[in-house]
C-alpha cells in the first residue's frame, strides 16, 4: 500500500489523514501531541514533528510516496521547499503568502509534482475556472467565499478552524483583483457590500486577496475579483483593531519585553474563535463566470453551502477544504496527474476526467456543487 504523510494535524489535516486512510497508508505528523493523540483514535499512524527542524522534516518524509501539506502558512514555503528537494510530489493547503512560482523551477529540475492552494477558495474556484476557462471565452469571473458559525455569538460572531494568524492575514493583507485587464490593489475589508444568500440571509463580502495564482495564470480574463463574507457588522470592528495596530507584526516594549502585536491579538483571538463542542458552523461559496461559449454569451454559476457533518462531527470548513485536498492526492498518486513543477489547482481542472474526478468525490462526501448555467 502506498504511504502518505499528512503535515499537520489540526482540524482540516485531521479530516484528510481519516479520509485518506481508507485507501493509502496514513502517518499524520505535528507537534501538538493533544491533535496526534486525537487522530490516534481512528487507527492512524501519528509522529511527533516539528516543522521547523528541516533536517529532520527532510528525513522525515523520505519513506513516504506523498506528501500532503497543512501547516500554517508563515511554515508553507520552506516547508515546500524541502519536501521538493527530498523529490517527493506533494499537495499543499498551507495557503503560504509568497508567490509558489519563485519553486517551480526547482520543482521541474527535481522531478516532482506540486499542487499548492488545494482547498475550498483558493483551490476548488480555481479547479472550477480553470475547466470553463479551457472552454470558453470569459470576460468576469467573481468569487465570493466565507466560513461561519450557525450561531451568530457576540462580539466576533465568527469562529476559525485554523490558524489564527491565517485569519489575520486575510483582514491585513493587501487585495489585488484584476479590473479591465489592469491589477488593482485595495486594502483588505475595503468596498463592502451586502449579498443575500439561501439558506443563510445576508451577509457582508469585502475586498481580500484570493485570486493569487490566477493573476499570473489566467491574464486574458479581463475581470476577477475574489471576496470574503462574514456577517454584516464585522468588518467595522476588524478595521477598528487593524487601525489600533493589534494586527501589526512590528515589535513593541511592554514592560521590557519585545512584543509582536499580532502575537498577543491571535493569543487572546484564539479562544473565543475556537468552536465549542458541538457547535455546528457552514461554509458557502457563490462562483460567477460570465463570457462567450460557441460564439453566444454565456453565464455559469456555481453554488454551494455546506455544513458540519452532524454524525461525525466533522466541520464543514475541514471537509470542503479537506477533501478537495484528498481528491487531488488521488488524482497524483494514481499518476492521473503528473505534470512536473508547481501546479495551482486551476491546471488541475483543464481536463474533464480531472475535474469530473473531483467534483464526484467531493459529491460522495456530501459536498454538492449545484451549477446553473444562462445564455
Amino acid at each position: 500500500m502506498k504511504k502518505i504523510i499528512v503535515l499537520g494535524a489540526g482540524l482540516v489535516g485531521k479530516a484528510m489523514a481519516i479520509d485518506l486512510a481508507s485507501h493509502f497508508d496514513v502517518t499524520s505528523a505535528d507537534i501538538n501531541e493533544q491533535s496526534l493523540a486525537e487522530i490516534s483514535k481512528h487507527g492512524i499512524k501519528t509522529q511527533k514533528l516539528d516543522f521547523s527542524n528541516l533536517q529532520l522534516l527532510a528525513s522525515t518524509i523520505l519513506p513516504f510516496d506523498l506528501v500532503v501539506g497543512a501547516v500554517p502558512g508563515f511554515m508553507g514555503l520552506q516547508t515546500v521547499k524541502t519536501v521538493i528537494e527530498a523529490k517527493k510530489n506533494m499537495v499543499d493547503i498551507s495557503f503560504f503568502p509568497e508567490d509558489p512560482f519563485q519553486l517551480d523551477e526547482l520543482a521541474k529540475k527535481k522531478n516532482v509534482t506540486v499542487v499548492t492552494d488545494c482547498g475550498v477558495a483558493p483551490g476548488m474556484g480555481n479547479i472550477i475556472l480553470g475547466y470553463h476557462h479551457k472552454r470558453m471565452k470569459i470576460n468576469t469571473y467573481e468569487c465570493l467565499v466565507g466560513g461561519l458559525p450557525v450561531v451568530r455569538e457576540w462580539p466576533f460572531e465568527y469562529k476559525a478552524v485554523f490558524s489564527p494568524i491565517d485569519v489575520i492575514e486575510e483582514y491585513i493583507r493587501p487585495a489585488r483583483y484584476v479590473q479591465n485587464s489592469a491589477m488593482i490593489v485595495k486594502e483588505a475589508l475595503s468596498d463592502p457590500e451586502l449579498i443575500h444568500f439561501d439558506g443563510v440571509g445576508t451577509l457582508e463580502s469585502w475586498n481580500s486577496d484570493g485570486l493569487r495564482s490566477l493573476i499570473k495564470t489566467m491574464p486574458n480574463i479581463p475581470n476577477m475579483i475574489e471576496k470574503t463574507l462574514r456577517y454584516p457588522g464585522c468588518i467595522e470592528y476588524l478595521r477598528v483593531m487593524r487601525e489600533a495596530g493589534f494586527f501589526s507584526y512590528g515589535e513593541m516594549d511592554v514592560r521590557g519585553v519585545k512584543v509582536r502585536p499580532i502575537d498577543v491579538t491571535a493569543k487572546l483571538l484564539f479562544p473565543k474563535w475556537k468552536l465549542k463542542p458541538g457547535e455546528e458552523e457552514f461554509t458557502v461559496m457563490r462562483i460567477k463566470m460570465m463570457g462567450e461559449e460557441n460564439g453566444k454569451a454565456k453565464t455559469y454559476q456555481y453554488n454551494l453551502l455546506d455544513k458540519t457533518e452532524k454524525s461525525t462531527g466533522t466541520l464543514s470548513m475541514a471537509r470542503t477544504t479537506g477533501y478537495t485536498c484528498t481528491a487531488a492526492v488521488h488524482l497524483v498518486m494514481n499518476g492521473h496527474y503528473s505534470r512536473k513543477g508547481i501546479s495551482p489547482p486551476e491546471f488541475l481542472g483543464e481536463e474533464e476526467d480531472h475535474f469530473k474526478f473531483v467534483i464526484n468525490y467531493l459529491k460522495e462526501r456530501g459536498v454538492i456543487y449545484s451549477v446553473t448555467s444562462s445564455d
